[in-house]
This record gives structure tokens, C-alpha cells and sequence, in this order.
């Protein structure tokens, strides 16, 4: 099992920043690749960004790139997601994801095997 907490959502005007974090306990946090999914209220939970195990790779919605950044740190079993630029349809419950294989269903809700309980992020104009 491994346990995910999301942090750093918040209310921010348009044009700011956020930046989200998601800790790992449980298992060796290196094993997995992590993802950053979204759901908007009426919609179904999206694909944002994941990143490899390694943190070599890194992968990005088109509607996200350019503006969000995922990094980690293993040392400290956590997993980022820097958000500049924001817009008002950034506006979502942001949830973290972990899977041992990637593959390339990186994107797919249904590769993740474990999943945090969101925060709230919220882009006022």
C-alpha cells in the first residue's frame, strides 16, 4: 500500500502561482511513477502531467504545458506540481497519483493504482 497527502491548493487570482505538493508513505517511494490528475465540478477527473520514477521523464496535457512544471524529490518521498500562469478553468480538485508501471498509459486514470484525496485549487478572474 502507499499513501498519498495533498497539500498547497488554495484560492489564487488568474496570472498567480501554486504550487502543489504530494507525500508518499508506505512503500519505497522510487518505485513509482507519479501523476497529477484534476476534476473540475461536472467533469471527469483529467490527466495533468506524470513523471517517471527516475524523474527523467516527464509528460504533460497540452492544455498544462508551458505553464506547469512536475518535479520530485525521493529523499523526501514527494512528488511536485508547480502551476504559473494559472487560468480560471485551472479550477479543480488536483489528486496524485502512483503506479509501479507506466508504460504508455501514462495518462490513463486507470494505470494508477493508489490515489490521494485532492485539494481544492481555485483561479478566481
Amino acid at each position: 500500500q502507499v499513501q498519498l497527502v495533498e497539500s498547497g491548493g488554495g484560492l489564487v487570482q488568474a496570472g498567480g502561482s501554486l504550487r502543489l505538493s504530494c507525500a508518499a508513505s508506505g512503500r519505497t517511494f522510487s518505485f513509482y511513477h507519479m501523476g497529477w490528475f484534476r476534476q473540475a465540478p461536472g467533469k471527469e477527473r483529467a490527466f495533468v502531467g506524470a513523471i517517471t520514477k527516475s524523474g527523467g521523464n516527464t509528460y504533460y496535457a497540452d492544455s498544462v504545458k508551458g505553464r506547469f512544471t512536475i518535479s520530485r524529490d525521493n529523499a523526501k518521498n514527494t512528488v511536485y506540481l508547480q502551476m504559473n500562469s494559472l487560468k480560471p478553468e485551472d479550477t479543480a480538485v488536483y489528486y496524485c497519483a502512483a503506479t509501479r508501471a507506466i508504460g504508455s498509459g501514462y495518462y490513463l486514470r486507470g494505470s494508477y493504482e493508489y490515489w490521494g484525496q485532492g485539494t481544492q485549487v481555485t483561479v478566481s478572474s
